[in-house]
């Protein structure tokens, strides 16, 4: 499956992207609010960086005990039930005089809930699409999570030039909202990939099995670590330069976008194959023109240019469908997105308490600096794991 006519003639691939798309619209609309509430009540980076990347930190709490359910619940129902609740969620953040507290007590079970939405989403793709056409579907969703993101931060700036925070929230809660009536209506009632009960054990039990295999590991961590830690630069956005805050936001997206686009349709998968170390390294190294301490226009080309790089994800999401059975898909993707948004908090949090002990520039760089490192580490021991697999062929 190569042309994007065939993709969305597939049955229910169309109002599955179109709720996934109204869905991130509604995430970057109420992040960007929600991080310039926060900001405005504390002046503090490491506080608004939390609160818009806090939901990732629940997430792996919710993958240890929860993530069964990713291929043993019924996915139309699942996902409907998940934006109805974040709907919910969102609207009681936009509650006038919510103490801090209470506010990040909601942040931390919105991601409890969402833990499961990732392997529920990456399953059902895996099944409305073949396989050969599950990468050029992937893409098409990452597309079009970068294009709601341009829009939505685009739209989220200008919505908080003449609207408060609070009313962005609810706007957010009725785009969530509307995503649910998409799943109820849009999707057949499936039933679950695998047999059994959700529970505590079946998680650990298929989490254990995943990250056996060395391979399945090192791609794991590559999916997780370098871009969790340059999430943690973008989560200093606010506090770096908050009139531009939203420009940055979009520019981050637009280069995610062209990334997404130009490996998931023009690159050929030979190539492709051997780009996921580049485009790490692409992700990290603009960020390190921050300690000039760049404005705009410069700042938003450096983080359009970087952002090409989270292309790497679609490299590794193929490698790891290529690793893992059919009926583990939705709990390996579930595990791959619950690690990788974890990471992102724990950038979050990182960054946060670097901007608050140096400067938000200063952080940028460092954290740029690290996700370069892991990924030259993981690409060691890559290297190492195909010589040893080559070695033992030959003996």
């Amino acid at each position: 499956m190569r042309s994007y006519r065939e993709l969305f003639r597939t049955p229910e691939y169309t109002p599955f992207f179109l709720s996934f798309a109204t869905q991130n619209a509604a995430l970057t609309i109420s992040g960007l609010a929600l991080a310039t509430l926060v900001y405005r009540a504390t002046d503090s980076p490491l506080l608004s960086a939390v609160s818009m990347f806090g939901p990732q930190l629940a997430q792996m709490i919710g993958a240890t005990f929860f993530l069964s359910g990713a291929d043993r619940l019924p996915p139309r129902a699942t996902l409907t039930g998940i934006n109805t609740a974040f709907a919910g969620c969102t609207a009681l953040l936009a509650l006038p005089g919510l103490p801090i507290g209470a506010l990040f007590a909601v942040v931390f079970l919105q991601g409890l809930i969402a833990s499961l939405g990732g392997g529920v989403s990456g399953g059902l793709l895996n099944e409305i699409l073949p396989r050969k056409g599950f990468l050029l579907g992937r893409s098409v969703f990452n597309m079009a999570s970068g294009l709601m993101q341009v829009t939505g931060f685009a739209t989220g700036g200008a919505l908080l030039a003449v609207l408060s925070p609070r009313a962005c929230l609810l706007l957010s809660a009725g785009l969530y909202a509307t995503t649910a009536l998409l799943l109820r209506l849009g999707l057949t009632a499936r039933p679950p990939r695998t047999a059994g009960r959700p529970s505590v054990a079946a998680t650990w039990r298929t989490n254990a099995l995943l990250w056996s295999a060395r391979p399945r590991r090192l791609t794991f961590l590559g999916m997780w670590v370098p871009n969790g830690l340059i999430v943690g630069c973008e989560s200093l956005y606010v506090p770096y330069d908050s009139g531009s805050a939203g420009v940055l936001f979009a520019s981050a997206a637009l280069g995610m976008f062209v990334g997404d686009l130009t490996l998931g349709r023009f690159v050929p998968p030979a190539l492709r194959r051997r780009l996921d170390i580049p485009l790490r390294l692409l992700l990290a190294a603009p960020y390190l023109f921050f300690a000039l301490r760049p404005g705009l226009p410069w700042s938003a080309v450096a983080v359009c240019v970087g952002s090409v790089g989270y292309g790497a994800s679609l490299v590794l999401q193929e490698r790891l469908m290529e690793l893992t059975p059919d009926e583990l898909a939705g709990h390996a993707l579930g595990l791959r997105s619950a690690g990788m948004l974890t990471m992102q908090g724990v950038g979050a949090a990182l960054a946060g308490t670097a901007a608050q002990l140096t400067s938000p520039a200063t952080a940028m760089t460092l954290m740029a600096t690290a996700s370069a490192a892991v990924t030259g580490g993981l690409a060691v021991r890559a290297r190492q794991e195909r010589l040893l697999t080559v070695s033992a062929g030959a003996s």
